[in-house]
């Protein structure tokens, strides 16, 4: 089995069912850890309604889609913050098909489209929680940063050079 990565449209049905795996594992892993219990349905749905992905649209971000196989596997994203600088978001695998290089690929992509799109830098948020995306993003050359936004839930910042 071999993996792809190819830009998707944000509004594409892919797109929305990678949508709801993501927001439901990070929502439900965050709630578990503090609260105890999974994520409101009625929660869920305004979170994944409110957050469309139309900042990946061209020109100013893409949405990469990996496929093992041939089968839907994750995604990542990347939107420009100003000319320099662009941010990674939502890279996700689905757990089926994790530690087979399929993150480590998604989030090569998703630099060379930043350096497509001008970006000299690459910034990203994460949790303390998501302790598999923080070994990852440290093993592929991001170093831990300053605060650069207000999202009540981001704990940890990243950076690396993509000259």
């Amino acid at each position: 089995m071999s993996w792809t990565v190819a830009p998707e449209p944000f509004d594409s049905p892919v797109a929305a069912a990678l949508w709801r795996a993501y927001y439901t594992e990070v929502s439900d892993r965050w709630y578990l850890l503090h609260e105890g219990h999974v994520t409101d349905p009625a929660e869920l749905e305004r979170e994944i309604a409110a957050r469309s992905g139309a900042e990946l649209d061209p020109p100013g971000g893409r949405l990469l889609v990996a496929r093992y196989g041939g089968e839907v596997a994750g995604c990542a994203g990347v939107r420009l913050l100003d000319p320099a600088t662009a941010e990674l978001t939502r890279v996700f695998v689905y757990e089926g098909l994790r530690g087979r290089g399929g993150a480590a690929l998604l989030v090569t992509a998703a630099e060379d489209a930043a350096r497509t799109l001008g970006a000299a830098r690459m910034i990203l948020d994460t949790r303390h929680d998501l302790v598999e995306a923080r070994a990852l993003y440290a093993r592929l050359g991001y170093a831990e940063t300053e605060r650069y936004n207000d999202d009540k839930y981001a704990e940890h910042w990243f950076r690396k050079d993509l000259s």
